[in-house]
């Protein structure tokens, strides 16, 4: 492994072109490479030497759960369309003949879910501004050109098609001047979200680029950056050479007022176990930061309540704040990693449970779907109707905000639009958007 000067190691990407070498040390057979690979043309594949070194149990492989986190499987995608591509690669296909067939699946993957493409996106005047999303008044999302690749992929990430090299499907903008104008002209918003991709895979430099020009926006009250380099790459926040300028950029974002909010994601316990995160913590908490965390609830990976109460009492015992437990987005593999409604309330409730209150700041299960964020509150009986219970924790329209809506219980729902209401025609959101394109 190559050291820097300090004696640290360096970041080592491993990306397509290593695969079927990392997957002979899960003890996969050739055809079983191949298919993984087949998927692998649809859906991106990255990690690094810290997680293939440290987190991942290759003694538990293929079943560990870390290595499903960042590994395709050979059934994530339907079985025609892994055969189909998986014959191409044996076939050794020209480049353009294997990324077209591939694309003709992708296209099958909702690859930009919640009205991201239609709904999301601002206007300064009638033109849109790229890089951006504006879902909520309060909040708007920029997507910095940098930070548009992450330490390792997830497998099963919902902004899978940032990452497959289609320009019609990637967010970015490295134009900081048109977020700041359209700040500017939106005094409702007093939260920015950089998001990817990752931004901390951005150096300080760049990253400064970004984040000094929100400082003079009074109306800003709190920058919040999305990230997994606490999982995937601490030493982001350790020993890379730019660590310190990092942690320093996060004090000048405190000092200047504002809420410097850590979007973390932690998947699984074993994320958290290794000293060097703690250390990461310690730092980034030491500026004033706050780090909230959240993750999807992923079959296979952590559907069962004694791994989310172990990752929130160690969260919290870190110092982190449990934030949110999402349920997996309805775009790429979704079927595959997808826990139904019913379950996934079982779960968050059973390790809910079982935390104190200190944890209990966390929020779920919630789908970000097209209306807002959707929380399945339980299930119950009403007037002899077996329900779900709902409430929107944020919406496109506040005015839905905490109001609770019931749907009829199905025990195979795994998505906002499985769904059908319960003692209404409509859900309150349906009315309320269809008022609203009728007003447009």
């Amino acid at each position: 492994m190559i050291l820097n000067q300090a004696g640290t190691r360096r970041f080592r990407a491993y990306t397509s072109k290593h695969l079927d070498e990392l997957l002979l040390r899960a003890g996969l057979s050739e055809e079983e490479r191949l298919k993984v690979r087949a998927v692998a043309t649809v859906l991106p594949f990255r990690t690094n030497a810290y997680v293939v070194d440290e987190l991942i149990d290759w003694s538990a492989a293929p079943e560990d759960p870390i290595y499903r986190l960042v590994f395709p499987q050979a059934d994530m995608l339907p079985a025609a369309d892994v055969s189909r591509l998986a014959d191409l690669l044996k076939a050794e296909a020209p480049a353009a003949e294997l990324n077209a067939e591939a694309n003709k699946v992708r296209a099958q993957l909702n690859p930009h879910p919640a009205g991201q493409m239609e709904l999301n996106v601002p206007r300064i005047g009638r033109e849109p501004v790229p890089g951006m999303q504006h879902k909520y008044p309060e909040t708007v999302l920029f997507f910095p050109k940098q930070g548009q690749t992450c330490h390792a992929y997830c497998t099963y990430c919902f902004r899978w098609a940032q990452f497959v090299g289609d320009a019609d499907l990637k967010f970015a903008s490295d134009d900081i001047d048109q977020l700041v104008a359209y700040l500017r002209q939106h005094p409702e918003v007093t939260s920015v979200l950089l998001t990817g991709g990752d931004p901390m895979i951005m150096g300080e430099p760049v990253l400064k680029r970004y984040v000094e020009p929100l400082l003079e926006i009074e109306q800003l009250e709190s920058i919040r950056i999305g990230t997994k380099s606490l999982a995937y790459w601490p030493q982001r926040f350790t020993t890379d050479p730019d660590a310190d300028d990092t942690l320093r950029l996060f004090e000048q974002v405190v000092a200047a007022g504002k809420n410097l909010a850590f979007m973390a994601h932690f998947s699984h316990p074993r994320e958290l176990e290794p000293p060097l995160v703690e250390s990461a913590v310690e730092r980034i908490l030491a500026t004033g930061a706050t780090i909230r965390t959240q993750a999807p609830l992923i079959r296979s990976i952590n559907d069962r309540p004694e791994v989310w109460s172990t990752m929130w009492r160690t969260q919290l015992r870190m110092g982190m704040i449990p934030y949110y437990m999402f349920v997996e987005r309805d775009t790429g593999p979704q079927d595959y990693f997808a826990v139904p409604l019913a379950d996934a309330y079982e779960v968050f409730r059973d390790a809910y449970a079982s935390i104190s209150g200190l944890c209990r700041t966390v929020r779920g299960p919630s789908m970000s779907a097209t209306p807002g964020k959707v929380c399945v509150d339980g299930v119950t009986e009403i007037a002899g109707q077996k329900v779900f219970v709902l409430h929107l924790i944020q919406a496109r329209d506040p005015s839905l905000v905490g109001r609770p809506f019931f749907a009829q219980y199905d025990p195979k729902a795994v998505w906002l639009t499985d769904l059908r209401p319960a003692f209404a025609d409509t859900f309150p959101f349906e009315t309320v958007m269809a008022d609203a394109r009728l007003s447009a």
